[in-house]
């Protein structure tokens, strides 16, 4: 096997019958006394591991094991938390492992969600304080034991990279000497964490632990699963959303050197090879007619008509104050619409999932960014009981929230029951282009008036697919779907007259679900473009404008005066070049960036330059955070060029690369982040770079052609010379 599937001090069936309850609120908190201050199993004090919680392992040795609750995705979150414990622990940091934890909503469920997921930037958020604590009674632990040993008080004691020591005394004893003594310590109530001023750890650019491994091939992703007999399948899906499997002719391909079985399921087919390339090409092989159900004639144009058309209705109110009808009445008024298309995730890891189906279990080996749900889902799909179900979770390539569906491993459950062998399900980057769960097409109306050179009402309608409402219904009320409005109602200026609405429109048989910015990344850049073009409605410069709306949110007048100073802005620059900003709150950061970009004559777009100002509290990890903002600008802005999904006769009209572009390495431009120092609590990060780029390149657009462009992405037809929008 290529995965250890045990953790030191917890057995399966312990985690498996611990408790896998899930639940949901808005101000949701778990009982995470269970994870801290319970151990995960009834005390073996022979075994000579210290297991204090369910995050924490010290063996005889010293070996320290730091147990994982959130997937590693590329977003350096194994080397935050792992820092986050360390700190607390006062581990020796050189000398930490990592191992990923089981499926366990009571003892690794995301104390926002009250599951246990990996997504909307809240990983260091939600785990901050808890497993700070964590560490901190491992600590106290450890510190008693030695303390008892030497019989002298614990307060005369210290502890510093995984050593205690008495000062008064010169003693010190290793963690690992002291694993036996302090696993029958008595864990406190509430360990005193440290105050930030005394962090060694966190804070310091640290190298990631995960980065060895992926440099000499070590890493083990989902799809690098190997085991022993395991074939390969690869699937074909009806090409029509909501579409069935009709007939099908498997003559020639069951003819062709490898090919094993072929499976037939309700709205697709798999073909089981004893190789990647036996599998493609009995796919191919195959004559498969589709029933295409009542959804073949959806276009693009449809939907967006469907959509348009659903905006004009008044939604829900999720925000509402001052008097918004009385103040749009008074001063300059502005009205438009901004809109986003379909978005893919396409991540570089293709969807998979290797699964070994017997009689009375089930094991599972992928990356997901949702274990339990995955672990529930699949026992359905194989008809066991939760028990009986085994997920192995890996390193992810890419998630961006297409890894919180678990649609992939429950089709590839249902492969490997019609077979006695492990089958590694692998799709084609076709299939996963075009039967992706989408980023929602989205529809915001801004109607807004100006008094004196500021905004007096601000009336913003945001009309799309509710995601939550299927993904996790209880978070759905009153037709209203935080996700969909977050960044909307919590806009960062100083709107005294504000009125927020939300109109649920799901457009027809299309999937959709979280792409990396989520709700923000809809309505950023709607607030932000429209921020832009009533600075140009009232004469002013377009950061001054956000300046004198900005008195009552400190933290993001700061970032956003260093990003003018950083980026040179209000300097000259040549016809066709312009530079553009955008503020945001995001997942509890304050950032601001701005654009500098060149629009030749036919409308190409050359992205000069990107300053991007950061304060996300307390920067764990500076280097990742400074990463993280890179990496989601890149993806953002390539999402601004290119991106977009569309559908013709109820197919995605994308497959590939081709079509569906990526930004380039010498289209990439320069990109300075400048981490603010600050003691506040750590915001999220890993996404909003993403939502930053977009709405910052559109008002650079802006600046140098005097051209506003309302929907993404880009069309240069509009940019070239002697056009305009």
């Amino acid at each position: 096997m290529i995965i250890d599937k045990t953790l030191p001090g917890v057995s399966r069936r312990s985690l498996l019958t611990g408790g896998l309850a899930t639940g949901f609120l808005l101000a949701f908190h778990l009982p995470l006394r269970a994870a801290i201050n319970e151990p995960v199993q009834p005390r073996d004090t022979t075994d000579g591991r210290f297991a204090p919680n369910a995050f924490i392992r010290i063996d005889e040795t010293g070996r320290t094991v730091l147990i994982m609750p959130q997937v590693e995705m590329g977003q350096g979150t194994y080397t935050s938390i792992s820092a986050v414990l360390a700190e607390e622990l006062d581990a020796d940091w050189s000398k930490v492992e990592v191992q990923h934890a089981p499926p366990n909503d009571k003892f690794y469920g995301n104390p926002t969600f009250g599951l246990q997921v990996t997504g909307n930037s809240n990983s260091i958020r939600a785990w901050w304080m808890p497993l700070r604590k964590a560490g901190a009674t491992a600590r106290a632990m450890l510190v008693q034991a030695a303390a008892s040993r030497w019989g002298v008080e614990p307060a005369s004691c210290t502890a510093s990279k995984g050593e205690v020591a008495h000062a008064a005394s010169g003693r010190k004893l290793g963690y690992g000497a002291l694993a036996l003594a302090a696993q029958a310590q008595t864990p406190p109530k509430d360990a005193a964490v440290k105050d930030p001023k005394d962090f060694v750890i966190i804070g310091q650019p640290l190298k990631r632990l995960d980065t060895p491994d992926k440099v000499n091939g070590k890493a083990i992703y989902g799809i690098d699963a190997i085991l022993p007999g395991m074939k390969f399948a690869t699937v074909a899906a009806c090409p029509v959303f909501g579409g069935k499997v009709g007939k099908v002719d498997d003559t020639a391909a069951l003819k062709l050197p490898g090919v094993r079985k072929v499976v037939v399921l309700d709205d697709m087919v798999a073909v089981i090879g004893d190789h990647m390339w036996a599998a493609k090409k009995g796919l191919e092989a195959l004559k498969i007619e589709w029933n295409e159900g009542p959804n073949a004639e959806i276009t693009t144009k449809d939907i967006w008509q469907d959509l348009q058309k659903a905006s004009e209705k008044d939604g829900a109110v999720a925000k509402s104050d001052g008097d918004i009808a009385k103040a749009l009445a008074s001063g300059d008024k502005f009205e438009a619409a901004y809109e986003l298309p379909f978005l893919a995730h396409a991540s570089m890891e293709p969807i998979n999932a290797t699964v070994h189906v017997k009689p009375d279990s089930c094991e599972i080996w992928t990356g997901t960014q949702i274990m339990t749900r995955v672990q529930s889902e699949a026992a359905k799909a194989a008809g066991l009981p939760v028990d009986k179900v085994i997920v192995n979770n890996h390193l992810l390539g890419g998630g961006f929230g297409r890894k919180l569906e678990p649609d992939m491993v429950i089709a590839a459950v249902k492969i490997a029951k019609q077979v006695d062998y492990p089958v590694k399900v692998v799709w084609t980057r076709e299939e996963d282009i075009q039967h992706d769960v989408y980023r929602p097409v989205y529809r915001d109306q801004i109607t807004a008036s100006l008094v004196d050179g500021k905004v007096a009402a601000w009336k913003y309608k945001v009309a799309g697919s509710a995601i939550l409402a299927r993904w996790l219904p209880p978070a759905f009320q009153k037709g209203i779907d935080i996700d969909a409005v977050d960044a909307a109602v919590d806009a960062p200026y100083d709107f005294a007259n504000f009125h927020v609405e939300y109109v649920r429109a799901e457009p027809p048989a299309v999937p959709t679900g979280f792409w990396r910015g989520v709700g923000p990344n809809n309505n950023v850049f709607a607030v932000e473009c429209a921020m832009d073009e009533l600075a140009r409605k009232a004469g002013k410069d377009p950061i001054e404008f956000r300046r004198s709306m900005l008195t009552k949110n400190p933290r993001m007048l700061a970032v956003l005066n260093l990003a003018a100073e950083k980026s040179g802005w209000g300097q000259p620059l040549r016809a066709r070049v312009g530079r553009g900003v955008c503020v945001q709150p995001s997942f509890a950061s304050f950032i601001a960036t701005v654009v500098e970009a060149e629009i030749d004559d036919v409308g190409e777009i050359a992205l000069r330059r990107v300053t991007s100002v950061v304060d996300t509290g307390i920067a764990v990890n500076p280097d990742t955070v400074k990463a993280q903002i890179e990496g989601g600008l890149i993806f953002g802005l390539t999402a601004a060029l290119y991106g977009e999904i569309t559908i013709d006769k109820g197919r995605v009209q994308q497959s590939n690369f081709h079509d569906y572009r990526m930004m380039r390495i010498n289209e990439t431009p320069k990109i300075e982040v400048i981490v603010v120092k600050s003691g506040e609590a750590p915001g999220g990060i890993g996404e909003a770079g993403v939502n930053a780029g977009p709405p910052a390149l559109r008002n650079a657009i802006l600046a140098a052609t005097g051209v506003t462009l309302r929907r993404l992405p880009i069309d240069r037809k509009l940019l070239a010379v002697g056009k305009k929008a």
